[in-house]
């Protein structure tokens, strides 16, 4: 029999970083589209989280019309520390400047302000498996303590692959992977591609799984393969479901077992029932928690390497140490 993980409602990977972030001094400035009810409720459990770690929040619901201008607003706020914007929001219609009005947006937030860590620099970096900012970057020179950020959601299935034990942490960092076959249904730009080279960097063999492709990602490299969604799927040791559609669900047969099954999607993409019927196997049916927890541990490495004038160029673990008692937060 499976395992449904207890991972899932943010016990375990989120719980160490929830008391780490008490300060009083950061706000994050949400502007998301008003129709979308998953992201409302999203945003309303990011509230209700940033304001237990003692951390200022203030979510913007903004007109489509006047989105682009309220961000670069937010951009040059000083009172701003932190900027994440509910996708889709114009979903494929394009922009003036070139590419869609999302891209156009995700590429008009600092990088100083992007706890997201999807912006252009940001996945510049991630791409080519840079970890560290540069001068290239226009960063103040503070030094190779200015880590580059990671997107919420890709790094959020990181942690709970390794507090379960997807992760093999005996190995060197950065290889920690290696040997393992992943495969991720869908390719999108705010999950499912950042997350296949998040784990090819890692060393994994990633089988990105989209409406009518299959590619094979290999630390930098999309490879064209012969492997079909199924045959992918069966060798895979862990398995990745981000189909934003209700009447998608991942067959179940084809999980072999032992295998780890993390849904990242609004929908569950999966039967549960069927799914735990296949022996060994691990089940991760939830990472919102988790997710908020990497926001916020992106929003305090930005307010550290960029934000905090008493003590620059001191890295975000010093505001972890030095941080006020921790407060009882709303339940």
């Amino acid at each position: 029999m499976g395992s449904t993980e207890p991972i899932a409602n943010g016990n375990g990977a989120a719980a160490p970083l929830g008391p780490a972030v008490k300060v009083d001094v950061t706000e994050i400035a949400k502007p998301y589209r008003e129709e979308d009810p998953y992201a409302r409720q999203y945003a309303e459990w990011t509230g209700r989280a940033c304001e237990a770690d003692g951390i200022r929040y203030e979510l913007r619901i903004i007109n489509e019309n006047e989105l682009e201008q309220k961000l670069y607003e937010a951009n040059e706020d000083a009172s701003v520390h932190g900027i994440l914007i509910y996708y889709p929001v114009f979903g494929f219609f394009p922009s003036f400047y070139g590419g869609s009005m999302d891209d156009y947006l995700r590429d008009s937030v600092s990088f100083k302000k992007d706890v997201e860590g999807l912006s252009f620099t940001y996945r510049f970096n991630l791409y080519r498996n840079i970890r560290f900012m540069d001068a290239a970057t226009s960063a103040p020179a503070r030094g190779p303590e200015l880590k580059c950020l990671l997107p919420c959601t890709a790094l959020s299935v990181v942690k709970i692959l390794e507090s379960i034990g997807g992760y093999d942490l005996s190995l060197p960092v950065g290889e920690r992977m290696t040997g393992k076959t992943v495969s991720i249904i869908n390719r999108s730009e705010i999950v499912g591609r950042p997350l296949g080279a998040l784990l090819a960097n890692d060393g994994a063999d990633i089988y990105s799984v989209d409406i009518d492709s299959i590619y094979h990602f290999r630390r930098g490299q999309l490879l064209q393969t012969s492997e079909t969604p199924e045959s992918a799927v069966r060798r895979s040791d862990v398995i990745v479901c981000g189909v934003p559609v209700k009447d998608y669900k991942l067959p179940t047969a084809w999980v072999k077992p032992g295998a780890i099954v993390v849904n990242v999607a609004s929908y569950k993409n999966v039967d549960e029932e069927a799914l735990l019927q296949v022996p060994g196997v691990k089940f991760v049916p939830l990472v919102g928690k988790v997710t908020i927890a990497m926001l916020e541990r992106n929003l305090m490495r930005l307010f550290a390497q960029y934000h905090a004038e008493a003590a620059p160029g001191k890295d975000f673990r010093y505001y972890l140490e030095n941080r006020p008692p921790a407060q009882e937060g709303p339940k």
